[in-house]
């Protein structure tokens, strides 16, 4: 066996090994290869009586009145880099209705997905953020099929205690899978598109991680610096790490205008790096820490010598529906 297909073959086991905890939203075959998990309820030292810390959300949403748009409002974006050569098919993540009681079943219809190159640190650039767009494309409240461009959306968490934002988990089958290239860093956009004169006043934000837990599926040093890493401690018995991957989550503006089913014109401007809260997401100084935000990546993974026909398979049957 070469050196590349030991790689390969371990790269593939860490996938499996990583989806085996994994609930059954995504479809069949779909294995986890990149996770941000959420802060839905984290106890934080001292031990005992460690304090228990809900997150929190910033706003991601954008108005409009026809399913082309355009839109315009606030998003919210994330970078992202793992290690494997495979695409992004099935997108999973967080968020909550700001200030507002959702009845489960009339909150956001239609998601604006994109994903797009990173503008690193530079010398004219205090802080990297999302550069050109390399796919966009909505998806609608439906039930999940191979392609579909459908999201779910389940309530994971009642109302915090603290601000009363209910918490609910979002699946999607993306109508054009992203063609993920390993150890790259790209940025993950996701904002809430609603007609106020059908859907209300909805403020929908998206909740960020908890930087608790690591991140094994994240492209690290030297390959991509400085990758998942633990950017500090909170000065807490015992220490707390922050885990944190490459630099902050930033907020914007966005206009977009749909032109295709997996095309948009899309302007964003007035970006800001976004830190996490102090009493919603952790104790002091957790306000000087960059924040991620909470989501998954998955995809249909390249196999090994043995299996191919059974991919194939797969493939074809995701064809099928999609022509359906």
């Amino acid at each position: 066996m070469t050196a590349s297909s030991v790689s390969r073959t371990a790269a593939i086991l860490l996938l499996l090994a990583a989806a085996a905890p994994v609930r059954g939203d995504p479809l069949p075959g779909e294995i986890l290869k990149f996770r941000q998990a959420p802060m839905i309820a984290t106890p934080i030292p001292p031990v005992p009586g460690a304090l228990t810390y809900f997150g929190h959300d910033e706003l991601s949403t954008a108005y409009g009145s026809s399913i082309q748009g355009p839109y315009q409002g606030r998003f919210m974006a994330d970078d992202f880099a793992d290690r494997f050569d495979t695409p992004v098919v099935h997108l999973r993540w967080w968020g909550s209705y700001m200030g507002q009681e959702h009845i489960y079943g009339t909150g956001v219809k239609r998601f604006y997905i994109g994903f797009e190159s990173d503008v690193p640190v530079g010398p004219d650039n205090p802080f990297s953020h999302p550069g050109t767009p390399l796919l966009e494309q909505f998806v609608t409240k439906g039930p999940l099929a191979p392609g579909s461009g459908t999201f779910t959306e389940t309530l994971i968490r009642p109302p915090d205690p603290l601000i009363g934002e209910a918490l609910y988990e979002y699946n999607a089958e993306l109508t054009c899978p992203f063609p993920e290239r390993p150890d790259t860093v790209y940025w993950l956009k996701v904002v809430a598109l609603v007609n106020p004169q059908e859907d209300g006043a909805i403020e929908w934000g998206w909740h960020n991680r908890d930087y608790t837990v690591p991140n094994p599926l994240a492209s690290t040093a030297p390959a991509v610096v400085p990758g998942e890493a633990i950017a500090g401690f909170l000065p807490t018995v015992p220490p707390t790490p922050v885990w944190h991957f490459q630099d902050d989550a930033v907020q914007g503006s966005i206009v977009t205008v749909f032109t295709a089913p997996c095309q948009a014109n899309t302007d964003q401007f007035a970006m800001a790096p976004q830190n996490y809260v102090v009493e919603l997401d952790g104790p002091p100084p957790i306000d000087e820490f960059s924040k991620d935000l909470a989501f998954e990546l998955y995809t249909i993974p390249e196999p090994p010598t043995g299996i191919l026909a059974l991919v194939g398979t797969l493939i074809a049957w995701r064809c099928r529906a999609r022509r359906a």
